[in-house]
């Protein structure tokens, strides 16, 4: 006889009494219906509520975890690692998803041997009142974009906000989620992502809040979370556009010094003094770019060759690399004391070796200050 796969629903909650009794109802219709294709545990994962939330869970026997640390993300890796089942679904306490369409992503997770099966709102039916109009259309498309574009290998994410999710346990833990927070969503899928972890989605429906509940949700706050939370794994992102502006600005640096006069394309003034300080400008940019994500690198364990090898930098190497930068510096600033003592110290045309020796010298002490800073954080 074909063992049947366990699954456990893991209910995240605080405070749910108004709202709890209407998912666990569904749960254990859900338990009933599919006892024989599956061993279904209901898990409530508690989160320190203060009113009825624990009481009614036993009331409809279900298991109740303690989760002690206070967020989403807490509550729900609480009761995922004491959950039994092989097979893990969650959703919220507030009854916005429906847990009877949950049999649908456990099949699909069966039958294409995933990691993870995401119930999409965006592909589902998102009933009036349910989703805010910036969530909608602003909030997940953009969080949608950036993950896809930072880490979507196979897989492209259709509703990264969404809250109802099924996959296996030990893919799970594999993915050492770390988030606490609102941002345990996005980073559930970003490690999966990283993983190349097989994934599919299925459309499921959104319903609006009961009457007369409060949502824990805080767009703005919990907004920014994702959005930090997302970029600490995307210090290539962070390597690569501030690599290329600052190329690119340096490049025009280099051809501003040697050709020595402005040049019209198109009607337009280009390589003159203003040029050359928009262009110093955007190398600083660019090296605060790439500079952000070396100090992100120092927190990762997949990082790109070029932040490896300065974060390899033995000690002595880096003293001297430092040192040679300094001179270099120095040198700069000398040469241009030297030009303007040797016009009696009177104004003199030299704006463009200015520029260019304060971009070189600017350039070489923020580099400086970088590799240092990030040598000090790699060692907590």
């Amino acid at each position: 006889m074909k063992k049947k796969k366990s699954v456990t629903f893991v209910i995240p909650c605080l405070n749910e009494e108004k709202t709890l009794p209407f998912v666990l109802k569904k749960l254990v219709n859900v338990q009933k219906e599919y006892k024989a294709l599956y061993e279904i545990e209901i898990l409530v994962s508690d989160n320190g509520s203060k009113d009825k939330s624990v009481s009614i869970a036993k009331k409809f026997g279900a298991n109740v975890a303690s989760a002690t640390e206070k967020g989403y993300g807490s509550a729900l890796d609480t009761g995922i690692r004491k959950a039994k089942g092989e097979i893990i679904v969650f959703a919220d306490a507030d009854d916005t998803y429906d847990f009877l369409e949950s049999p649908a992503l456990i099949a699909k997770l069966i039958e294409t041997d995933s990691d993870m099966v995401i119930g999409s709102r965006l592909d589902g039916k998102i009933h009036d009142g349910a989703m805010p109009f910036l969530h909608r259309y602003l909030g997940t498309p953009v969080i949608n974009w950036i993950i896809n574009l930072l880490y979507a290998k196979k897989t492209k994410i259709r509703d990264s906000n969404s809250g109802f999710r099924c996959f296996k346990k030990e893919s799970y833990l594999k993915w050492n989620v770390k988030s606490k927070g609102m941002e345990f969503a996005s980073e559930l899928l970003i490690k999966a992502l990283i993983n190349e972890s097989s994934m599919y989605h299925v459309p499921v429906s959104l319903y609006p809040d009961k009457a007369g509940r409060i949502p824990h949700l805080r767009t703005w706050r919990d907004g920014m979370r994702h959005l930090l939370r997302i970029l600490f794994y995307g210090s290539h992102l962070f390597e690569r556009t501030g690599l290329f502006i600052f190329l690119l600005a340096w490049s025009q640096l280099f051809v501003s010094v040697f050709v020595g006069k402005v040049i019209t394309l198109f009607g337009a003034n280009f390589y003159g003094l203003h040029s050359m300080v928009l262009f110093s400008f955007l190398s600083v940019l660019g090296l605060n770019l790439w500079g952000t994500g070396l100090l992100i690198a120092t927190k990762q364990a997949k990082i790109s060759k070029t932040y490896e090898r300065i974060l390899a930098l033995e000690e002595d190497k880096l003293f001297f690399s430092l040192m040679g930068g300094f001179l270099i510096i120095i040198i700069s600033l000398v040469w241009l004391f030297i030009r303007w003592q040797s016009g009696g110290f009177v104004f003199i045309n030299l704006e463009r070796e200015l520029i260019f020796a304060s971009s070189l010298s600017l350039t070489l002490l923020v580099f400086s200050l970088f590799a240092v800073t990030a040598h000090i954080i790699k060692r907590d």
